[in-house]
């Protein structure tokens, strides 16, 4: 699968494009400002842009109008289909939110419904009791999604939904040529439907990657041959910020080792789930953390780790967010890149990434390991990197067993032998490649 040797990025485009917070019925071309972060991507070295909801929706993206139009405070379908082309050319992939959980109220099959009541041919394809009233007053009740009624539950047990569904991704390949679907709120969503996208998806031709959201719980249930490539590793981003703050590198070095170690049990080993220090929902990563000066090492954790790096849009150059202060501080609009020391130093972990096997698909085993340091190497095929990372600020000397081998420095280029003892310097990342 493609995405595996990917370097992902996400945006929000309702917030990076600057749109209004309600949807005003106006068709303004917004999305087209994407277009100048290309330059940016290919420099950063992206491989995917992941876009958070473009579907026409009544507020934020996540309540659906109309799956098959773009949302008219970004543009048109053709705005948006200019702008997948000029990313493939690009060399870059285009994946979409699939939000297909819930629906808006303006969803129209739901206005059908909220019209003709019993008699709307739709009112099977969502959990109704027309017995009861909901908040809205609509003279009905109906199942939202947790408890939020602007959010409407669709019944995917019922054929109907599914077949409307899938030919929505059908439209999708063919008028955008997208390469992936990422399925918002995954842990709701039914296993067979999961199962039917997947053998849909497979059926079209193109190597569409499929990854969930998910939180919590075993992520096998969805992650699987039979469902979805690959999921959001809630566990580790969780992880490593507080490895950070609290200065105890044993935390996200034992979700690893839960996750992708050396021993039989572990659970997702030579699977590649969706790593992250922040996104669209969470606190800024720049914001997070304590410590500024561990800003450039948890990107270099991150792309050092097993997975699939994905970059929030803006963080990569120290933009910050408090969740507290709401959905508007996480996704601002930022209409132009910009480029310092902390996205140049990202664009090296990428390069380092993106051109090394070993860290795009190699195992996980733990070398050397204090509160402050942590030194762990990658294996694939014959090839092996050791990821060496300080968060204190003095040196520290890492002793392992690295076999007397000649290495050279991803980041640095300098070379080296591994031979009991290695020097770390204060806040400090460096990719050993062994020669």
């Amino acid at each position: 699968m493609w995405a595996y040797d990917s370097v992902f990025y996400q945006i929000y485009p309702l917030g990076m494009c600057g749109a209004p917070a309600e949807n005003d019925g106006r068709l303004v071309p917004r999305i087209l400002q994407v277009e100048a972060y290309i330059p940016h991507l290919q420099k950063l070295g992206v491989d995917a842009v992941y876009f958070c909801p473009v579907f026409q929706s009544d507020r934020h993206g996540y309540d659906t109008r109309d799956y098959r139009t773009i949302d008219c405070r970004l543009g048109s379908n053709e705005d948006f289909r200019q702008l997948c082309r000029h990313l493939h050319q690009a060399g870059i992939r285009v994946v979409v939110d699939g939000v297909f959980n819930h629906v808006g109220r303006g969803f129209w099959a739901f206005e059908d419904v909220r019209e003709k009541r019993e008699a709307s041919p739709y009112k099977d394809w969502f959990y109704l009791n027309f017995g009861g009233d909901s908040c809205y007053h609509d003279g009905f009740w109906y199942e939202g999604w947790e408890g939020h009624y602007e959010l409407v539950k669709l019944n995917l047990r019922n054929p109907a939904v599914v077949g409307y569904l899938l030919e929505t991704v059908r439209m999708w390949v063919e008028e955008f040529e997208i390469d992936g679907i990422r399925l918002d709120v995954a842990y709701c969503l039914d296993r067979d439907f999961l199962r039917s996208l997947r053998g849909f998806c497979d059926s079209l031709g193109r190597e569409l990657f499929l990854v969930g959201e998910m939180l919590h719980g075993d992520y096998n249930s969805v992650m699987n041959d039979q469902m979805l490539h690959s999921v959001t590793n809630y566990e580790c981003y969780k992880g490593l910020y507080s490895s950070f703050n609290s200065m105890n590198l044993f935390e996200i070095t034992h979700s690893l080792l839960r996750q992708f170690g050396p021993e039989n049990w572990t659970l997702y080993k030579g699977k590649h789930l969706l790593a992250f220090v922040d996104n669209h929902d969470v606190t800024r990563v720049a914001s997070i953390l304590h410590n500024p000066a561990h800003l450039p090492l948890i990107y270099g954790l991150l792309f050092a780790m097993p997975g699939i790096p994905c970059i929030y849009y803006g963080s990569e150059w120290g933009v910050k967010g408090e969740k507290s202060q709401g959905d508007g501080a996480l996704r601002p609009a930022l209409p132009t890149p910009e480029w310092n020391e902390l996205t140049e130093q990202i664009a090296r972990y990428a390069a380092a990434h993106r051109q090394t096997p070993a860290l795009c698909h190699g195992d996980f085993r733990s070398m050397a390991l204090t509160n402050r340091q942590v030194v762990f190497r990658r294996e694939f095929q014959g090839q092996q990197v050791y990821c060496a990372v300080n968060g204190d600020d003095q040196p520290f000397t890492a002793r392992f067993d690295g076999q007397g081998a000649q290495a050279k420095g991803l980041l640095s280029g300098k070379e080296i032998r591994l031979d009991g003892a290695l020097e770390l310097p204060p806040y400090s990342v460096e990719y050993w490649l062994v020669q």
